[in-house]
Parts: C-alpha cells; sequence; structure tokens
C-alpha cells in the first residue's frame, strides 16, 4: 500500500486532482498546537474540540502544547509547519488582533488560512476572598491607592489586560500587570496572594470561588453570566468596560484548499457534536461557530479596530 500513498502524494500536485487529495485526507494523525499552557480554560477546549474533530476525521488529534509570549510562540510555531493539513493551531482573537500592536511577533494574520472559529469566551472579574473591597467600586477606590501603590493584577496577556488598561484610564485606578502563561496559573496566583485581581474565564475562576480563595465581583463581558445571573457586569456595577474574544483553528499559508475544505466541514460538524457544546458551554465558552472566511475577516477587522483602543486605554503600544 505504500505505492499507493506515494503515488496519491503526486496527484495532490495537480489542481485537477484536488477532490483525490481530498479523499486520501487525512491519512495519519494530525496535530493541534495550543497557544496556552495545559489546564487552562484554552487547552481544556481545544482537548474536546480534538475529540470532536476525531470523530470527524477518523484519525487522531493529538494536542501539542506550545505556550508564552503571551500566546504568541503557538502561532509563530504554527507558522513554521509543513502546509499539508497535518499540523492545525488554534488561533485567538488576541494572538493575531491585539498583541501584535504591543510586541513584536514574526507572523502576521495573513501567514494563516483559517478553517473556523471556535467559541466565545465571557470573563469575570475576581480577588482574593478575603479582600477588603466587595464591589467593583471598592476595588478601584482601593486601586487608586493613597499613597500610590499599585494592586498587580495577573494576566496571560490580551485581551484580559486591555480590560484592566481600559479600568485604570477611564478610573484612575494604579494598576500594574504581572504576565502569567496560562489563565489558570494567574488565578492559582491570586488564591495564594501574590496578586490582587484576575479577569479570566469562568471555568478558571469558579473551582477557587467554590473553594472559598477567590471572590467574584462583577462579569467583564457585555452580558451577565448565565450560571449567576445576579453578578452586575462591569458597565452595571459603573465602570464603563467589557472585554471579549475569540478562539479558532487554522493551518499554515499555503494548505491545498482540498485539504482546507476537508477541515472546514470536520469542524463545522464538530461544533454540533453535543458533549462539545455542552462542555464549551460549562466552562464559560459559548459555544459559537464561524466559517473560515468569517473568522479571518472578524480577526482582521478587530486588529484594525483595537490599535486606536489600546492607545486610549493607555496600554502598552510597540512603536511603528
Amino acid at each position: 500500500m505504500g505505492w499507493m500513498r506515494y503515488l496519491l502524494a503526486g496527484l495532490c500536485i495537480s489542481f485537477s486532482m484536488s477532490m483525490v487529495c481530498a479523499a486520501a485526507y487525512p491519512d495519519r494523525e494530525v496535530r493541534l498546537i495550543v497557544n496556552y499552557g495545559a489546564g487552562g480554560v484554552t487547552d481544556v477546549a481545544a482537548r474536546l474540540l480534538a475529540k470532536a474533530l476525531e470523530q470527524e476525521l477518523k484519525k487522531p488529534v493529538v494536542v501539542e502544547n506550545k505556550a508564552g509570549a503571551q500566546a504568541t510562540l503557538g502561532p509563530a510555531h504554527l507558522m513554521r509547519q509543513p502546509p499539508d493539513g497535518y499540523t492545525l493551531g488554534i488561533i485567538t482573537l488576541s494572538a493575531v488582533s491585539i498583541t501584535p500592536h504591543m510586541i513584536d511577533v514574526p507572523y502576521t494574520i495573513d501567514d494563516f488560512e483559517f478553517i473556523g472559529g471556535s467559541g466565545r469566551y465571557r470573563y469575570g472579574l475576581a480577588v482574593q476572598a478575603n479582600a477588603p473591597y466587595k464591589t467593583v467600586q471598592e476595588f478601584v477606590q482601593a486601586a487608586r491607592g493613597a499613597k500610590g501603590q499599585p494592586l498587580f493584577f495577573g494576566t496571560p496577556g490580551a485581551p484580559n489586560n486591555l480590560a484592566f488598561f481600559d479600568i485604570a484610564k477611564k478610573t484612575g485606578a494604579n494598576l500594574e500587570q504581572v504576565l502569567y502563561k496560562s489563565g489558570t496559573e494567574a488565578v492559582t496566583a491570586l488564591a495564594a496572594g501574590q496578586i490582587a485581581a484576575v479577569i479570566q474565564t469562568p471555568s478558571e475562576i469558579t473551582p477557587f470561588v467554590e473553594s472559598g480563595k477567590v471572590r467574584l465581583l462583577a462579569s467583564a463581558s457585555p452580558d451577565r453570566w448565565q450560571t449567576l445571573p445576579d453578578m452586575p457586569t462591569l458597565k452595571e456595577a459603573g465602570v464603563d468596560v467589557e472585554i471579549g474574544s475569540w478562539m479558532g483553528v487554522a493551518v499554515p499559508k499555503g494548505t491545498p484548499a482540498s485539504v482546507r475544505s476537508r477541515l472546514e466541514q470536520a469542524l463545522a460538524a464538530a461544533m454540533k457534536n453535543p458533549d462539545l457544546v455542552s462542555g464549551l458551554s460549562k466552562m464559560g465558552i459559548d459555544p459559537a461557530y464561524l466559517s473560515g472566511q468569517d473568522y479571518a475577516q472578524l480577526l482582521k477587522q478587530e486588529y484594525k479596530l483595537m490599535l486606536p483602543r489600546l492607545e486610549a486605554a493607555g496600554a502598552p503600544v510597540k512603536d511603528r
């Protein structure tokens, strides 16, 4: 059977035989690169997605974490992989639409072919359970600091830190960031008393709330959490700030159209998988789907909008 694999590989060079290539793909396991550390919300969501994709592709989908540099190491690694459809990557909105305005990265949105959007994050503002501030306004007052000392917040990067920069700009709060490789690490540091606040997703925050180590103050998303309908949004609490973000799947630029089409079909079908829908919802990710074209358009639009927003928030942006 080995000669047949080589024959089909040769046929894939010809555009006219693209349907043959699509039928042959995949014939071995597929890797899924995740741009955050193990245990965080994106990692867990990616593993749920990998299981659903396995059912559609009929081959193993193996998750590989490439965390660091504010979630840009994963996309940088994905960009350098062969464009053959056997290495996919989780591409979050922050990694291509926000962070490139703040630090130098080796890629642009145009270095990827997008398979689709696979979920929209929800966020909440949390502080230590024994902190003296029990409302958003009390937190803001404490962060203004009578002696000018900042309150430190933990974050794996954008868009979480953007919300804090917005809060600081709009309220005069004295806030300073501490970077972590994942949201789970940031919340763990909060629970240990190493930092004063985080803005993270429900799955990362809720276990520490339930253990009595962390207190939730508000939803940082445009809407209240369905699981905590009495908790206000930041806007409802008097601070005109909200954030949102997406996760999605991409492949290196140059991946054959027939392979991309097969992956898009697989992702669209996977997003209807009841286990995936339920799992994402429970961890605080809305199981929303966008086609590859629509996800790429969303990321490009957000990239254009984010620079002025970062500058207005007083966030550190790189020299242009």
